[in-house]
């Protein structure tokens, strides 16, 4: 049985996933609230396989290095998270990692993921990475897309449309919950849009 991959991402109503040198939002938009949090921690509660595209791990490691003990970049999720293994697809990265459990694997995203998804007794996590994960759902190797929306539109200073370089997909809604009153987790299981013919 192969194991099931989570596309995990934040963004912004509309769509985007961080902000550029003109906006002072922060990760979580400010927006972040005790619900979101434990809900956050209780997602990482299971055994799981990080993966991660070498830009977004690259800036994983240096918030983490930069930040303080009592930044939102040191969450108790965020920590949990960087203590589980972790694959990084890259073919620029070598190690030492400033990470406790990482494994560079150079090679085809598509085809590194697809032998882990057959070798991995545990789940499969992703979160940003979003390239990489683009050419993950084309190729159908994700099973579900976990998007947590926060009650903002930053429509000025917005970057990195989460979505915006995917290929066209149905979605199954498979879970959806509402945290802190207006941040919405929805959880969907894409399908590669046929199209007409």
């Amino acid at each position: 049985m192969t194991a099931s991959y989570t596309f995990d991402i934040f963004s912004s109503l509309d769509g985007y996933g961080s902000c550029g040198a003109d906006g002072d939002w922060g990760g979580y938009w400010g927006k972040q609230g005790p619900e979101l949090l434990e809900h956050r921690l209780a997602s990482f509660d299971t055994e799981q396989r990080m993966v991660f595209g070498a830009t977004t791990f690259r800036q994983f490691v240096q918030m983490l290095a930069s930040s303080t003990e009592e930044s939102e970049v040191r969450d108790p999720w965020v920590t949990r998270m960087r203590s589980m293994p972790a694959t990084v697809v890259s073919s620029t990265l070598e190690g030492p990692l400033d990470w406790p459990d990482a494994t560079v694997v150079s090679g085809d995203a598509v085809e590194v993921v697809a032998r882990l998804k057959e070798e991995s007794g545990v789940p499969l996590r992703s979160h940003g990475s979003l390239s990489l994960n683009w050419a993950l759902m084309a190729a159908g190797l994700v099973d579900r897309v976990q998007i947590t929306i926060f009650p903002v539109i930053t429509g000025r200073t917005g970057t990195d449309p989460v979505l915006g370089g995917a290929a066209d997909f149905d979605l199954e809604l498979l879970e959806h919950r509402t945290l802190d009153g207006d941040i919405q987790e929805l959880v969907y299981r894409p399908t590669l849009h046929a199209g007409r013919h």
